[in-house]
């Protein structure tokens, strides 16, 4: 490793290395274990927020066991949507962590879609029933697309209903994504058929800090699991209240939003995906369970990618090694 230079990933670069989506859920379960049992570093993301409901985070993390640390500086502009422009960029950036120095920056934006796809995975996992086998898509953008190719990973998924305020995004999302699910995908023009009597649910929309929420209580059955990708910009409150399980991905991040005047009437969440992959609180223990996981989003999802496609990338020969 040359210290007076780093590795240039482009996006290309990153999709090259051909990272499999159950390599990500794996690879997020062992760190999600690993933050459980308290052997990783990372603080609550700050950040700016130049328009209406946009952001750019800054989002540092350190996992020891995998020797990754680094950060993600990362946007999301709901309107660029509105120019052909994608809601989420950014770019990541490694570092050696036995000096310091960068060892690689690379484009952080299929990273974000893929982990934060697995992270639902991860979730569904210890919080959905097993036999789980329908999925309800709301928003069908590019998160609706990675979180329904993560859960056909865990699940023998045969019937999905989407449901997007464009009629042409979710017939889109439906041709698409029957490369990836051999089942039906059935578009709707109401969101409440996009939960009503479905096992796994997903909202993936813009992350809005006074949302206008759809979903009312009574839509998530008995024994569903929900992923609220989109915060609670979709959730009423009322509904949330319904869960007998609400986790997050970290409280301390939840708090951290709550404080900055998100979450106005989110219930606490009972644990974190973290303390539930390590066994130190319960998952789903019963099939009758309304269970819901927000995830926020986290640094040491981006980290635990980002390590494997590094090294991957070196073994392809792929990317540019630039000059400090």
């Amino acid at each position: 490793m040359n210290e007076n230079t780093f590795l240039y990933l482009s996006r290309k670069d990153v999709e090259g290395v051909n990272m499999g989506m159950t390599d990500i859920i794996n690879a997020l379960e062992d760190m999600f274990k690993e933050k459980g049992e308290g052997r990783v570093e990372m603080p609550p993301k700050p950040g700016i927020h130049t328009r209406q409901d946009a952001f750019i985070h800054a989002m540092p993390a350190y996992i020891p066991k995998l020797q990754s640390a680094g950060m993600k500086w990362v946007s999301g502009y709901p309107d660029n949507q509105k120019m052909n422009l994608p809601y989420i960029s950014g770019l990541l950036i490694l570092n050696n962590p036995e000096n310091g120095f960068p060892i690689a920056v690379m484009d952080a934006t299929w990273i974000t879609a893929m982990r934060t796809g697995a992270a639902t995975a991860v979730a569904a996992k210890y919080l959905a029933r097993p036999d789980s086998s329908s999925v309800g898509i709301i928003a069908c953008g590019v998160q609706g697309r990675s979180n329904l190719e993560a859960l056909s990973c865990l699940f023998g998924i045969d019937k999905v209903k989407a449901f997007d305020i464009s009629p042409q995004a979710a017939e889109l999302f439906a041709i698409e994504m029957k490369e990836v699910i051999k089942g039906e995908i059935e578009i709707v023009n109401d969101p409440r058929d996009a939960v009503v009597g479905l096992d796994l649910v997903v909202t993936s929309g813009p992350i809005l800090k006074n949302p206008d929420p759809v979903v009312e209580a009574g839509w998530l059955s008995e024994g569903s699991f929900a992923s609220l990708v989109d915060f609670d910009s979709y959730f009423k409150a009322d509904a949330l209240r319904e869960a007998d399980k609400l986790a997050t991905d970290d409280k301390n991040q939840m708090l951290s939003y709550r404080e900055h005047g998100y979450f106005k009437d989110t219930p606490q969440p009972y644990a974190d995906l973290g303390e539930i992959a390590a066994g130190k609180k319960p998952g789903r223990e019963n099939s009758s369970e309304r269970t819901i996981c927000i995830n926020l989003g986290l640094a040491l999802a981006d980290m635990a990618t980002a390590i494997v496609i590094y090294k991957k990338a070196i073994e392809k020969g792929l990317g540019i090694q630039l000059p400090l």
